[in-house]
């Protein structure tokens, strides 16, 4: 992911944030779930238009992206709102979102941000058709492109109306991912 942070112009970068694909995890456990909050108060997400969060749990890769978490949740055109791409669906993303939710609302509280608990749970949590993996290890690769892909195609400002207008059917290929992993492996064996 560093890497190909790397590889995007800072125009882009000051719209976006990415967390640390553990940190999700992390979060999870009793023991390391404060600390997270700490790392991501460092982030300032509150400033970004969209925050990546990689989300790894029970061996499997999805991405969550947060979209205008610093606009007032009673905005009518920035909405914030989530977005939860899984490139393997019958793994059932959606049973992802208790945790997602309490991740959520202990963000704002760690942050300081005015909204109550309520207003915070109506965040809409969205989980568009995505293309599927042909196999049960892609699904990390999958993230990647999911990831690259929208820092390219992202609107300036997510609108929930048309929703999912810029993730159209030819949004993703497979020719195009494969290409995609090509470039990761030339990036990373650069840096070694």
């Amino acid at each position: 992911m560093e890497n190909m942070w790397k590889s995007f112009s800072e125009d882009k970068k000051m719209s976006f944030a990415y967390l640390d694909s553990l940190w999700f995890t992390m979060y999870t456990e009793a023991s390391t779930g404060a600390k997270v909050l700490e790392w991501i108060k460092r982030k300032h997400i509150f400033s970004k238009k969209y925050v990546l969060v990689p989300i790894v749990r029970w061996c499997h890769w999805s991405l969550l992206i947060f979209c205008h978490f610093g606009e007032s949740l009673l905005s009518e055109n920035n909405t914030p709102c989530m977005l939860l791409l899984d490139s393997l669906e019958m793994a059932n993303p959606k049973r992802l979102e208790p945790d997602i939710r309490k991740f959520v609302w202990d963000i704002y509280e760690s942050e300081g941000r005015p909204e109550h608990k309520h207003m915070i749970s109506q965040i809409p949590l969205l989980v568009p058709k995505v293309p599927q993996q042909r196999n049960g290890v892609e699904c990390g690769s999958y993230v990647l492109y999911f990831i690259n892909l929208f820092m390219q195609d992202a609107p300036e400002n997510f609108r929930m109306e048309g929703y999912p207008y810029f993730m159209k059917v030819n949004w993703f290929s497979p020719e195009g991912l494969e290409h995609f992993c090509e470039k990761l492996e030339s990036l990373e064996s650069d840096t070694l």
